[in-house]
């Protein structure tokens, strides 16, 4: 007897859930792991730079969380676990130290400003205007987190063991933010 052809019910929810529950386990795991050391194959200078820049990148881009937010406020509870998120990565890559800028609430300041940085990433330069429509903003997000997840996963290639283990996993979770802004209101 011939089995009934499978279901073709959407599974779009579960199937965004596992991208982006995958991608932040990944994240976890490299958080926990112990810091580099230069016995991992790469020097000590290395690391602290990629581990500043990555530092910095996520604050700009918590900055660009921010302004969408203070522009946007509908946008509030879609936007406020992914921005939770960033603030996460950012803490992760400070070794455990998160600054006021990972975790101050855009509610409660208006705008989050990064304490010890003078340069933000071209790609995620928190002076770029928000645009005026909740769509287009939402698209500009998602653009900002596919790109810095694509300079994270070139910038894992130099890096020692754990620190790309952890940039792997927050450009992993970039890329589900990034699917989150464009297809998550579908």
């Amino acid at each position: 007897m011939p089995l009934p052809p499978p279901s073709r019910t959407r599974s779009g929810v579960r199937r965004r859930s596992l991208i982006v529950s995958a991608a932040s386990a990944a994240v976890l795991a490299g958080c926990s792991t112990a810091p580099d050391s230069a016995g991992n194959g790469g020097s000590p200078s290395v690391s602290a730079r990629a581990r500043a820049r990555a530092a910095r990148d996520s604050r700009g881009l918590l900055r660009q969380y921010d302004a969408v937010l203070a522009a946007h406020p509908a946008l509030a509870e879609r936007l406020r676990p992914l921005r939770a998120e960033v603030a996460a990565h950012a803490a992760a890559f400070e070794e455990g130290g998160a600054s006021p800028s990972a975790t101050e609430s855009p509610t409660a300041t208006g705008s989050a400003t990064a304490t010890g940085s003078t340069t933000a990433s071209p790609s995620v330069s928190p002076s770029a205007t928000v645009p005026t429509d909740e769509k287009s903003a939402l698209a500009s997000l998602a653009t900002a987190e596919r790109t810095l997840a694509d300079q994270r996963a070139k910038a894992l290639l130099d890096v020692p063991g754990e620190l790309a283990r952890l940039l792997a996993g927050v450009a992993a979770a970039g890329a589900g933010h990034a699917y989150l802004l464009t297809e998550g209101g579908k």
